[in-house]
C-alpha cells in the first residue's frame, strides 16, 4: 500500500431477508493525486496526509509505509528532504502511537502528518479517553516503553482529549536545536 490514503468506512446494508448485514469498503487515493489535489500551490503551505482506519484495521507497519511514502513525495513538492536520522526518529513515532491506539483504544483511529519548512508533526487520534503516561525505560519490563520512546525522539509531545477520545500530536523539528544531538536515528535531548 505504498504512496496511498486509505479511509476505511462501514456500510449497512439490508440482505435479501432484511437482516442488517456489515460490508467493509476501503477507499483508496494514491498520494501523488492527493498531494496535487489537496495541497496548496505556495511553497510556504505545509504539506498533509491523513489515514483512517476502522475497528481494528489499522497496523504498525501501515503507518511507517504512509509516512516513509509521504516523506519520499515531499522533495518532489520543492520541498527540503527529511535528513535520514529524523526520518527514523518519525517511523519510530508513528510505529509506536499507532500501536498504541491498537493496544488501548477500541473502536477506529487515524494518523495525520504535516511537514513544513521547519517541522513534522505526526498526529493519531483513537476512541480513548484515557491520557497516556510515558513510563521510565525499565530494559526487564515487556511492553510500556512506547509513549517514552515517542518522547525520546520527538521534541514535544501534545496530548489532547476530547469527548470521544484522545488526539497525540508529535513534534520533531527539522532544524536540530543545540542542545539535541542525533546518535543512530534517536534525537537525544541533553
Amino acid at each position: 500500500m505504498a504512496g496511498i490514503r486509505v479511509r476505511d468506512r462501514t456500510e449497512k446494508s439490508k440482505t435479501p431477508k432484511s437482516v442488517n448485514a456489515t460490508k467493509e469498503h476501503r477507499m483508496v487515493i494514491p498520494l501523488r493525486k492527493q498531494t496535487a489535489d489537496e495541497q496548496g500551490k505556495d511553497e510556504g503551505d505545509p504539506l498533509r496526509y491523513g489515514a483512517i482506519w476502522g475497528d481494528g484495521a489499522a497496523r504498525a507497519a501501515d503507518a511507517r509505509q504512509a509516512l516513509r511514502a509521504f516523506l519520499g513525495h515531499a522533495p518532489r513538492t520543492g520541498r527540503t528532504a527529511v535528513p535520514t536520522a529524523l526520518a527514523a526518529d518519525a517511523e519510530l513515532a508513528a510505529s509506536e502511537l499507532v500501536t498504541n491506539a491498537l493496544l488501548h483504544a477500541p473502536g477506529p483511529c487515524g494518523m495525520t502528518l504535516q511537514l513544513s519548512s521547519d517541522e513534522l508533526t505526526i498526529t493519531v487520534w483513537d476512541s480513548s479517553t484515557e491520557k497516556p503516561t510515558a513510563r521510565t525505560a525499565d530494559p526487564r519490563r515487556i511492553g510500556g516503553h512506547g509513549m517514552h520512546l515517542v518522547h525520546t525522539v520527538s521534541d514535544r509531545v501534545v496530548v489532547a482529549l476530547r469527548e470521544t477520545g484522545k488526539r497525540i500530536t508529535a513534534h520533531l523539528s527539522l532544524t536540530p536545536s543545540q542542545s539535541t544531538v542525533s546518535l543512530g536515528g534517536m534525537a537525544l535531548s541533553g
